[in-house]
């Protein structure tokens, strides 16, 4: 049986236009996955890195093999593009994982589960969980390299708005809202992580277990950042925000936070206008996606939506 041609153009062109034909067809989906996994045409064995081969049924077979069945030529097991990917045991179909995967990264701000599940026509609890293991796609690989230039260091409390006037809400230090920590390259990638506490060892542990060592940190003037420029090469530079001083240029340096904090106002709008609520149990997973579409900002929503499936590969994450 002929393999089927995946949509002609570049990463750049897809699109919701261009897309609409792979969403509307099980086997079109299948294909384009497939083109994007294995991009030379010869598909790679999940369980021993063998070469792999199509399975064609014989036009007398009583028994044909289900659709995009591959055999290994070394280990000789059965496997489908599902399998070693977060799409693996998932009774969804490709043509909707392909449809939240675009969703999820087209969206700036994000897209919530239920839309996703009116969207998909599937259920809001396979929705949600759909959208947790595109996440795990999402995240950066523990070896993806170390932050490096000028890097702005800052931490922001994430939480229900609760109303000032009765008392039930506190801004800022001792707040009951979750801690998140991020750190942004000028110009470049940011890692964000939620964190127990918004002390000295918490966030100097955090900056030089994330940051190459020739680097410059920039942060505000909070006291646990103090000492951190002794580890570093560009040293470390602070802005005072509690004398309203938000940007200082020294030399050709300008020393400022706001990159960082455009990347909170991000988070915070996720979370205020999309979500509604982040659960602590899940809180890096958000930040793995809005640290994800900062990271490929400056990419088309098709590259974007490419490099999300790629991320899928060798990850499992069960509901439990």
């Amino acid at each position: 049986m002929p393999r089927r041609n995946p949509p002609t153009g570049t990463d750049a062109d897809l699109n919701l236009a261009s897309l609409s034909a792979i969403f509307a067809n099980e086997d079109k989906a299948r294909d384009f996955l497939e083109s994007k996994r294995w991009p030379d045409g010869k598909p790679v064995c999940p369980h021993c890195g063998g070469e792999g081969y199509a399975l064609t049924a014989k036009p007398t077979s009583k028994r044909p093999g289900r659709k995009g069945l591959k055999k290994c030529r070394a280990c000789r097991k059965q496997f489908t593009v599902r399998i070693g990917t977060i799409f693996e045991e998932s009774r969804i179909g490709l043509a909707k994982w392909l449809m939240a995967i675009h969703l999820m990264t087209s969206s700036k701000k994000g897209v919530s589960s239920h839309q996703i599940a009116r969207e998909l026509g599937i259920t809001q609890k396979s929705a949600w969980f759909l959208c947790h293991r595109i996440r795990e796609a999402m995240r950066q690989e523990p070896m993806a390299g170390l932050l490096s230039g000028t890097i702005e260091a800052d931490e922001t409390y994430v939480g229900a708005r609760k109303p000032r006037y009765k008392g039930t809400s506190k801004t800022g230090r001792g707040t009951s809202k979750k801690p998140v920590a991020a750190l942004v390259e000028r110009g470049g990638r940011v890692r964000a992580m939620p964190v127990d506490r918004v002390d000295g060892k918490t966030l100097k542990s955090n900056i030089l277990k994330n940051v190459d060592r020739s680097a410059t940190i920039i942060t505000d003037e909070w006291s646990a950042y103090r000492g951190i420029g002794s580890e570093f090469e560009g040293g470390h530079h602070t802005v005072n925000h509690g004398q309203h001083e938000y940007v200082r240029r020294t030399g050709d340096m300008l020393v400022s936070t706001n990159t960082a904090e455009s990347f909170f106002a991000l988070l915070k709008r996720g979370h205020y206008g999309i979500f509604h609520h982040y659960s602590e149990n899940h809180m890096q997973r958000y930040c793995d996606e809005f640290s994800f579409r900062w990271n490929h900002r400056k990419t088309s929503d098709g590259h974007r939506m490419v490099a999300a499936i790629k991320g899928a590969e060798g990850k499992r994450l069960m509901y439990k």
